[in-house]
């Protein structure tokens, strides 16, 4: 092999479709918020999720919680559904903040 010898290569990745976005600004508190849960139905998210409510109410009593229930997974078979249904379910419940929980 010729040491001078180059080859080309490819990015593995298509290029990128959107820009970078910026993040949205932090609620100042929880209390009188509404929390949407999201889950992939993977690892022990539904236990997650208790324990996450008792700590956050613990800080923030007056807090409210849309359960992961009310969306169905965010993975899987109706993924693609599931997820284009959010952000009309999030704008009927009224909901300020989403915790999405996923298994890896």
């Amino acid at each position: 092999m010729n040491p001078e010898q180059t080859f080309e290569a490819y990015w593995p990745r298509s290029p990128r479709q959107t820009g970078i976005k910026p993040l949205a600004g932090r609620l100042e508190t929880l209390n009188g918020r509404t929390i949407a849960q999201v889950w992939d139905y993977l690892f022990k998210g539904d236990k997650v999720f208790e324990h996450l409510e008792e700590a956050i109410k613990a800080q923030f009593p007056a807090v409210k919680f849309v359960s992961w229930r009310e969306f169905g997974s965010s993975h899987g078979g109706d993924e693609k559904e599931n997820l284009a249904e959010f952000a009309r379910k999030f704008k009927e419940l009224k909901v300020d903040a989403v915790i999405s929980g996923m298994a890896c």
